[in-house]
């Protein structure tokens, strides 16, 4: 039995300032569907509509044509309750650490529960957990001052900020961008913890196929505001002229992978990771001793 997805986007168009000089459209006709408990990577250039995409998850932009299901609201009808889908769907934008404005680091994520008048105990309570959740100590951080912090752990208290809502679905936006090698590791393990831990349903866009590509269980990728694939990352990148027609480039290890068959040595075509390509090439050569 085919589980019911709890994103649902179909045929969704979206134009930026209609009927003047600047108006420009930036999807066409896109889908897109999550189910519960999925990790779900966007690919796409800039200017593709991913980011134009993401904001439709959670109401901040409203369909224009089309038709946005979230946890059965249809965000087309005007009467949507866009308060069940802002609690329901957290939206993580670029860079978020820009969004930090409170000068302790507990106030800053105290903001959202606050907002919903919840009792001062159950707002403690919620910073408490989402400090936890991204790494962060309650009692080492909460009175730290916010623009003290690293980079990354400023980007980890917004996505704090974030989880203190309680939403069922964390979509983010290029959370990778400016962040150091090191920094990157550490997010996407955060957000693989968070997803096991929590049952978290995460919607992840990206620049970076090669380092989300063992972290999501299906790859949308898009193309001039269309969706044009969609798939599990091996069996998407098996297929090396498919990815070239869309523009974009493989992972690393697949394109190892494909640059080896090309000479004629028979590895598997939908490595992802340096371990699988390492005992991949381990299992070929200890054939050829045989």
């Amino acid at each position: 039995m085919a589980i019911e997805p709890f994103i649902q986007i179909e045929d969704l168009w979206h134009t930026y300032l209609p009927g003047t000089p600047l108006e420009h459209v930036a999807l066409r006709g896109a889908s897109f569907e999550v189910r519960s408990g999925e990790i779900i990577g966007l690919l796409g250039h800039t200017g593709s509509g991913k980011s134009t995409l993401l904001q439709h998850l959670n109401g901040l932009l409203r369909p224009q044509r089309g038709r946005v299901r979230v946890g059965g609201i249809d965000l087309s009808d005007p009467k949507a309750d866009l308060d069940a889908v802002r609690r329901t769907v957290g939206l993580v934008f670029q860079y978020p650490e820009d969004q930090l404005f409170e000068p302790a680091v507990g106030d800053d994520v105290a903001f959202g529960p606050r907002n919903l008048k919840l009792p001062r105990a159950e707002v403690r309570e919620r910073v408490r957990r989402a400090l936890e959740a991204v790494g962060l100590g309650f009692e080492a951080f909460k009175d730290r001052a916010t623009f003290s912090l690293s980079g990354g752990e400023m980007r980890r208290v917004a996505i704090a900020g974030v989880l203190a809502m309680e939403p069922r679905v964390l979509a983010l936006d290029d959370p990778l961008a400016g962040l150091d090698p090191g920094g990157r590791v550490s997010l996407l393990e955060l957000l693989s913890d968070l997803h096991a831990r929590q049952a978290l349903t995460i919607v992840l866009v990206s620049h970076a196929p090669d380092e989300i590509a063992d972290l999501v269980d299906r790859l949308y990728v898009m193309a001039d505001g269309r969706t044009v694939a969609s798939g599990p990352p091996r069996e998407l990148y098996r297929h090396p002229e498919v990815v070239a027609e869309m523009g974009l480039s493989l992972p690393e290890m697949p394109e190892l992978m494909q640059r080896l068959r090309a000479a004629g040595v028979p590895v598997r075509p939908d490595v992802l990771t340096v371990q699988e390509a390492a005992e991949e090439i381990w299992r070929i050569t200890r054939s050829f001793g045989t």
